[in-house]
């Protein structure tokens, strides 16, 4: 089983267009989709959210990550984002703090969502097996959305 062809293979189903793809993480890796394709990728993955309580600046940035066996992300918050993520395939643990000391893991199983807030501290950690996430990135500044340079890191397995 490939994961990110399994991922490219549900996007292409949808008629979802990929932007940019990276396999090369330390972690996994992940797929951007157009942003033009934001309403759609949210009625696709998040059919329980409303568009206008998604869309906190007139501007989402949706993504696929894909998240390796027993890899964690960097332990971070953001500035300029609030993020909405949906376990779509396996099982992942997320950490969540308002402060930045690191909190008990949870469990996100398939078909679960959890929002996180502007500058909430978060890390998603791989289990067992690969884990798929459909994650929004909900821009709380249009006028300066976020990008990979609002990534604020407290701690990463990878040194970056």
């Amino acid at each position: 089983m490939n994961i990110f062809e399994d991922a490219k293979k549900i996007l292409d189903t949808h008629h979802l267009t990929i932007t940019k793809e990276d396999r090369t993480r330390p972690w996994g890796g992940f797929y951007v989709i157009d942003e033009s394709q934001a309403a759609e990728f949210a009625k696709i993955f998040f059919p329980e959210e409303r568009l206008d309580t998604l869309n906190l600046s007139g501007r989402l940035s949706p993504k696929i990550l894909l998240v390796a066996p027993q890899k964690r992300l960097s332990w971070q918050y953001h500035h300029r984002r609030a993020e909405i993520w949906k376990c779509i395939q396996g099982q992942l643990a997320v950490i969540r703090s308002s402060t930045d000391e690191e909190s008990e893991k949870r469990i996100l199983s398939t078909n679960e969502t959890i929002k996180l807030q502007q500058g909430e501290r978060h890390r998603l950690i791989g289990l067992d097996d690969w884990g798929m996430i459909a994650e929004i990135w909900q821009h709380t500044d249009a006028s300066c959305p976020s990008d990979e340079d609002d990534i604020i890191r407290l701690q990463d397995d990878f040194g970056r």
